[in-house]
């Protein structure tokens, strides 16, 4: 996954911002992720190869100093997957208490937990980034509260209901 993520990710910043270089790629890489992910040659370099050989990115220069940029069918890739993916689990299931089971957690409901806060750490460093992010003319600040409440509420109703003819 993460060779796949670095190819992804490299196409992304080859379309917006034009041709990039492996080293770079690591950098750009590891400034988005707070230093949390700083992937090394093994893993920046075959995935730039991969995307030439399929035909998603062009290679310029010689030796050492490569410079890859996207393709046409880069950019239809990329498009397809937006248009998939544009929102995450509204085109799929969540896939998450699969992940749970081959990651082999012994405690799933903590390795949910433990999503939700990575989730709620990203949309942290997200608005420390741009504090006047918007979500649909919201402040996106105030959207995730909405959601956080949202979700509170359900999980409330259903404690009771489950408790209701439970004799203690």
């Amino acid at each position: 996954m993460p060779a796949r993520l670095v190819g992804l990710y490299a196409l992304t910043c080859m379309e917006r911002d034009g041709g990039v270089y492996g080293y770079s790629l690591a950098e750009r890489i590891a400034e988005r992720t707070s230093n949390a992910w700083r992937p090394g040659p093994g893993a920046v370099y075959p995935a730039l190869r991969r995307l030439s050989e399929r035909g998603l990115a062009t290679v310029y220069g010689v030796g050492r100093r490569q410079e890859y940029r996207i393709t046409d069918k880069g950019r239809r890739l990329l498009r397809n997957l937006r248009e998939e993916r544009a929102f995450p689990g509204g085109s799929g299931p969540d896939l998450g208490l699969l992940w749970a089971e081959i990651v082999g957690a012994s405690d799933v409901s903590t390795y949910l937990l433990h999503r939700l806060r990575r989730s709620l750490d990203g949309i942290e460093t997200h608005l420390a980034r741009e504090p006047s992010a918007r979500v649909g003319g919201h402040r996106m600040v105030d959207d995730v509260l909405v959601e956080l409440r949202a979700a509170q509420d359900r999980m409330h109703a259903r404690g009771a209901r489950s408790t209701k003819g439970v004799r203690a």
